[in-house]
């Protein structure tokens, strides 16, 4: 399954782009190999992602060999394709850390490095601030600058995209958007741009052409600037007679070449130094296979978008191996339990933008396919197609994950919440979302959508709990619904138990205790759990209370917690502003009580990438975070004895 390197190792000679601009182009083609084959052997034994970056090999070559960076600015898009950029860029001796605590953020960022241009977890911000760096380039008179966003053709679906194509056609700036179409995203792309690509792609007569247009239009500047005019026009023409209709990215008045295959880096620099030459934005579409090199990455690239740890040679994905039956990951249960419920109530629709086999929507598709829509990047768009389906009695549960959500946020309020209608909102990778880190920790759900009038805020400490909320949510008349749930494995393996509603706004108690009460929600609660038991062990025994809701709080729960002790501790895998220690705060003054509350949650400031108890650790409400807490203010019972 391995690439075989020819002799010799030229990428331990490239330390930065300047190296690999020593090379002969006719060398570039083993520098594609062997950083390819350099991909393989780091994530195949550290894990991340996987397929993408092996997309782009050749691609990233290319770039790094033509253009002058970091001076020449290159923006990724998405950044999960950008591990050979930074192997190429300082960073390939170190790059065994990529994705782990205190390593390497496994996208681009710019406090890492000056050839990370812009931070992008997040998809479809390319070509604005590409645009925004050649503006910028133009005012300060820097002509001789290049900026290049390099795009796939699933980020390319996002509106944020369409509305930086349409402001950059006007612009006349020196930018340079390369479309990296491999038909996918994490999962096969959707829609009309996917078949008007493959159009594209397919279009013989137009491939026969291309070339030689291309050609003619990059050389033809010598003759003079009549000359260029004219051919511009002429190929303007011609295009469009033979693709027998408009040119998208034309008509946004860019120039168009391509489609040009993606794995041939020594032609990529010979386009890549032509386009350099051609004044004003550009468009150059490549044609590429994610998991390019990798025998099972190309043929199953869903899977291997990033598969976890696995044996290079037969391919085998390890997966931690017990004799005892293990919980499963929260987004199974919500991607079987929606089909159970879509089974008895014909008015639910599943709705996801881009992450069906992520949130396990893929589960819905595949068993009612006229129910379940994947509709691209586009979470604006899920939101208030969502609200749609629910202006006519439909209950769409809209799966997204909680960083994305962000991206929403007005829709959520202008087309859901004022209207009051009953959209499920499922927030996958709510909290901690682990070595993803910062763009992709959901720490603001909970703080952003409690303030929404209509809205009920909801968070399971368990899967049976994730099940009954969302039976819960599709009962008539319920409005806007939020359950938000954490990235990986819950807690229960006897998890399919029947269905039942939970009250809105209703709490309960997991254990009675003095002294010191701990009030929780949701998955995290599990690690108040831990925190109890070992705590009793020392003479500590704190009553524990999940309050599944921060909106509507539980107030006649909250007014027995308070009557009772006078030392509180929330906890929350959420931001401590807003949040739901703050809700407890507000209700403690609004109800004129008096207590010493803690607060324990996602501090004010950006979490970094790591493993999930790593950075509950750092945050201090783990386990251990939680006992420690509780031990600095509470009072062992035995001091309580003694006292008496």
């Amino acid at each position: 399954m391995s690439i075989q390197v020819p002799a010799g190792n030229l990428l331990k000679t490239i330390n930065y782009p300047s190296d690999l601009k020593q090379l002969k182009i006719e060398e570039l083609e083993q520098v594609c190999q062997e950083l390819r084959q350099f991909i393989i052997d780091e994530v195949s034994v550290n894990g991340g992602h996987f397929a993408a970056s092996l997309g782009v090999v050749e691609l990233t070559v290319a770039l790094q060999y033509v253009l002058n960076t970091p001076y020449d600015q290159l923006v990724w898009d998405v950044g999960h394709q950008a591990y050979g950029h930074k192997i190429l860029t300082g960073r390939r001796d170190i790059f065994h850390t990529n994705r782990v605590y205190k390593g390497l953020s496994g996208f681009p960022k710019r406090s890492e490095s000056e050839y990370d241009t812009f931070g992008v977890g997040h998809s479809s911000t390319s070509i604005s601030a590409a645009l925004g760096m050649a503006v910028a380039s133009q005012y300060k008179g820097e002509t001789d600058r290049q900026h290049v966003a390099v795009i796939g053709d699933g980020a390319m679906t996002a509106g944020m995209a369409f509305e930086a194509l349409n402001h950059a056609g006007i612009e006349n700036s020196n930018l340079l958007v390369i479309l990296n179409d491999n038909n996918m995203s994490i999962d096969p792309n959707v829609g009309a741009l996917k078949e008007y690509l493959t159009d594209i792609t397919t279009s013989k007569p137009y491939n026969r052409f291309r070339d030689d247009i291309a050609s003619v239009l990059t050389k033809i500047s010598a003759i003079g600037p009549d000359a260029f005019k004219i051919a511009q026009k002429l190929e303007k023409s011609i295009k469009g007679t033979l693709l027998k209709k408009s040119n998208f990215f034309e008509a946004l008045k860019f120039r168009y070449f391509g489609p040009i295959d993606g794995h041939d880096v020594e032609h990529l620099v010979k386009v890549l130094r032509d386009l350099r030459d051609i004044p004003g934005p550009k468009l150059l579409h490549c044609i590429t296979v994610k998991g390019k090199g990798y025998a099972l990455a190309e043929k199953d690239q869903t899977k291997w978008h990033a598969p976890g740890l696995f044996d290079k040679i037969t391919g085998e994905i390890k997966k931690t191996k017990s004799d005892k039956p293990q919980p499963p990951k929260y987004q199974d249960v919500f991607g079987h339990t929606i089909i159970e419920l879509a089974e008895a109530n014909p008015k639910i629709m599943g709705i996801t933008p881009a992450m069906p086999s992520g949130c396990s929507l893929n589960l819905m598709m595949k068993a009612m396919p006229n129910r379940a829509f994947d509709v691209g990047i586009a979470e604006q768009h899920a939101v208030t197609f969502s609200a749609g389906l629910a202006t006519q009695g439909l209950i769409p549960f809209c799966n997204i994950y909680s960083s994305f959500m962000q991206r929403a946020y007005d829709q959520v309020i202008h087309d859901v919440a004022i209207q009051n209608l009953n959209v499920v909102f499922c927030l996958d990778r709510a909290g901690i979302a682990g070595a993803d880190g910062p763009t992709h920790h959901g720490a603001y759900d909970l703080a952003s959508m409690r303030c929404i009038p209509n809205m009920t805020v909801s968070a399971p400490m368990n899967e049976e709990e994730l099940r009954n909320l969302m039976f819960t949510a599709q009962q008539d008349d319920m409005g806007p619904f939020v359950i938000r749930y954490p990235r990986g494995s819950g807690v229960m393996v006897d998890w399919q138990r029947p269905l039942k509603a939970i009250k809105v706004g209703k709490g309960r108690m997991v254990c009675d205790g003095d002294d010191i009460a701990i009030l929780s929600i949701g998955h995290i609660g599990n690690e108040v759990v831990k925190a109890t038991a070992n705590l009793n062990n020392e003479d500590f025994f704190p009553a524990h209370y999940d309050l599944r809701f921060v909106k509507p709080l539980d107030e006649a729960l909250l007014h027995d917690v308070f009557k009772k002790f006078s030392k509180i501790i929330t906890v929350e895998d959420g931001c401590l502003e807003g949040g739901m220690g703050s809700a407890v705060l507000e209700f403690m003054a609004d109800n004129n009580y008096s207590a010493q509350v803690v607060r324990l949650g996602i501090p004010d400031q950006v979490i970094e990438h790591g493993e999930q108890p790593e950075l509950w650790a750092d945050c201090g409400y783990d386990a251990n975070g939680i006992a420690a807490k509780v031990k600095l203010i509470g009072i062992p019972k035995n001091k309580h004895i003694i006292a008496s």
